[in-house]
């Protein structure tokens, strides 16, 4: 394909953001492009939607379709189940008029669509008296009708995926999974379809590949897949990998659409591609970006947009833990911006207030924002205590002058010293008639972190489309190290997922990366984190986190064998972690550290159910979308006992 053909429709993609042309105008832009189309042309629409309103879908659609028979190009695809939106919800459940007006769209764009056939997923009702109530489908529009129906027969029920809570599967009609365009053969595969192939995988969920069956039964020229795969950490190799090994195995070309945006907890990053037959990578659609893809199968020199920057380098490397979070922080700042951006413009907010305590987790955060919603958007409040120091709060005020954002300074010690005094005044009453009062309490850091809270939601309160957001770190998730309806407090969490060590890192990569150079004072990068809400009686100084906790180098990896391994702490004892490489570390002490973790992540379950929606970022994650554990369940044999002594406990008196 012609190279200067992506400039051209750079300007298409930014008609279909902003309406900038006239329809003469786009009609001339029609005309440039047209010379540069091959026959075999067609269209991977990586556009995102809004779950749940399927007339901004429906009308979006309309808008790239018309594009498409501007250019006469034969086919245009979007992603999985675009009319509807994903991720899915129960409000298909408790309002089943939300799937008839999908039905009721996609018949009349099908009404619309002239000369480009149209590649579309929907969800449709199962109209039989068995099963789910609903058929996760594909459809074919061309010549002012719905040509077939293509219906989803592998059903995730895993991580943040929950196809088989709504959807019925459809036995392999392999025939009907083929279409003709331009005269070839192409077959119709949605995204878990392709899933489960029985060479790729050491362990599969289904006992069926649907792309093995309609490859050995009906030998099309090509596949299409129809995808919404969310991004995370080794996620892009596993894909890359995976649509390579098919397209080789098979001798088939892979056309993958994928699905751009976010919504709430999931970020979907496009980056469509092609793969021809012998698996070799020939087109890859732009990363985070709605693109008006314009490709050819056939063509073994097509357009390959880079991943984001690391990604590329370890497209075949191995699952281990890593304290060089290097490759992967691009792409972990872009599925950030993109959530927070998202999420604030699909339900209406505008502005951001933080909390800038002048550590790292503020700061991050209030970069994010910056970069996502712009500076005039976000408002950062310094609010310090009599433990403040003085260089927490330069700090603070540094990094809102670097960012040319919002920023305010409202001490909290008069509050503090007021709600102190009524508290007194209730436990003594209390005391008379409960003799269980704590001789150390978290009294005084909760009055602090809950007066910060107070003040931003009061400013989310009092000014229009603001949010408050809670700046708690993954690290300190997993340890209870935060304090409900204090830092943990928000309508959104974008760093939830983000382990402590991944977050300095990612701290230095944007100082070096953003277009405004080290915004972030090296004195917050350099500083050890703590919340300055106690002083360590041991130093006389604010406790620090690590004097709290553990060495984040050491939690961190607990917490990636943890999601990516699954060890108890049996496992963990024997096992050399790389924090034991650098440091004289004693089996006692390691022991003491484990115990801990798993005692404090025991009890801190019930933190996580109330965290705020926060971007998945992690290969695993304890975000409510994907992770689910009862509250109660603080009694889970984290260490496994010896066979001998469950005897004796059995036999005891």
């Amino acid at each position: 394909m012609n190279s200067k053909i992506y400039e051209l429709t750079d300007l298409i993609d930014k008609d279909l953001a902003e309406d900038i042309y006239t329809q003469n105008e786009r009609k001339e832009l029609a005309n440039r492009i047209k010379p540069m189309l091959s026959a075999d042309a067609i269209v991977l629409a990586q556009a995102n939607p809004i779950p749940g309103n399927v007339k901004y879908n429906a009308l979006k659609a309309k808008k790239w379709i018309n594009w498409a028979e501007l250019l006469g190009v034969k086919t245009i695809i979007f992603p999985e189940t675009f009319l509807m939106g994903i991720p899915f919800g129960d409000y298909m459940l408790k309002f089943p008029v939300v799937v008839e007006e999908c039905r009721e769209w996609l018949e009349a764009i099908a009404q619309t669509v002239k000369n480009t056939k149209v590649i579309i997923g929907f969800v449709e009702f199962n109209n039989s008296d068995k099963g789910k109530k609903y058929y996760n489908s594909v459809a074919v529009l061309s010549d002012e009708k719905i040509e077939r129906i293509v219906r989803k027969t592998l059903l995730p029920n895993y991580s943040e995926l929950n196809d088989y809570r709504y959807f019925e599967s459809s036995p392999v009609n392999s025939q009907n999974r083929i279409t003709d365009i331009n005269g070839r053969k192409a077959g119709i595969i949605v995204c878990e379809d392709g899933w489960n192939d029985f060479d790729f995988f050491d362990r599969n969920l289904y006992n069926v590949d649907p792309v093995e069956t309609v490859v050995n039964e009906q030998h099309p020229d090509y596949l299409i897949n129809c995808s919404a795969s969310i991004t995370r950490a080794k996620k892009e190799q596993l894909k890359h990998n995976m649509l390579s090994f098919a397209a080789k195995k098979h001798h088939t070309p892979i056309v993958y659409v994928n699905q751009v945006g976010s919504a709430d907890c999931v970020s979907y990053e496009g980056a469509g591609r092609i793969y021809g037959k012998n698996g070799e990578l020939i087109y890859r659609a732009k990363s985070y970006e709605e693109q008006f893809f314009i490709a050819d199968v056939f063509d073994c020199n097509g357009k390959i947009y880079p991943l984001p920057n690391g990604l590329e380098k370890t497209l075949n490397s191995q699952k281990e833990f890593t304290l060089d979070h290097e490759p992967d922080l691009e792409r972990t700042y872009k599925t950030i911006i993109q959530s927070i951006r998202d999420y604030f413009k699909k339900t209406g907010f505008k502005h951001a207030c933080l909390g800038l305590s002048g550590g790292l987790d503020s700061t991050v955060c209030a970069v994010l924002l910056t970069d996502a919603l712009g500076k005039e958007n976000v408002f950062g409040i310094s609010m310090p205590s009599k433990i403040t120091s003085s260089e927490s709060k330069n700090d603070a005020r540094d990094l809102a002058s670097n960012l040319e954002i919002n920023f305010l300074e409202v001490p909290i010690g008069d509050m503090f010293n007021v709600t102190r005094e009524k508290f007194d005044n209730m436990f003594s009453q209390i005391e008379e008639k409960w003799d269980f009062r704590y001789k150390q309490s978290f009294t005084n850091d909760n009055i602090q972190a809950r007066s910060r809270a107070t003040i931003l939601w009061g400013i989310a309160n009092e000014f229009d489309r603001c949010l408050t957001i809670a700046t708690s770190d993954k690290s300190e998730a997993y340890m209870g190290y935060a304090t409900i309806n204090g830092d943990m407090s928000g309508g959104y969490a974008p760093i939830a997922d983000v382990t402590k060590t991944k977050l300095f890192a990612l701290a230095k990569w944007m100082n070096e990366n953003r277009e405004q150079k080290n915004a972030i004072p090296q004195s917050i990068i350099e500083k050890r984190p703590g919340a300055e809400l106690a002083i360590n009686p041991k130093t006389g100084k604010p406790l620090l986190a690590e004097e709290a906790l553990m060495p984040y180098e050491f939690l961190d990896e607990i917490i990636w064998r943890v999601e990516n391994l699954n060890q108890s702490v049996n496992d963990m004892i024997d096992a050399e972690f790389l924090y034991e490489k650098e440091n004289t570390l004693s089996k006692e002490q390691k022991i003491e550290w484990l115990e801990k973790f798993f005692r404090r992540m025991s009890t801190a379950i019930y933190k996580w159910s109330i965290l705020p929606p926060s971007p998945i970022v992690d290969a695993r994650s304890i975000n409510k979308a994907e992770y689910h554990q009862p509250i109660v369940s603080s009694g889970i044999n984290y260490k496994k006992t010896s066979f001998e002594e469950k005897l004796s406990m059995l036999n005891a008196d």
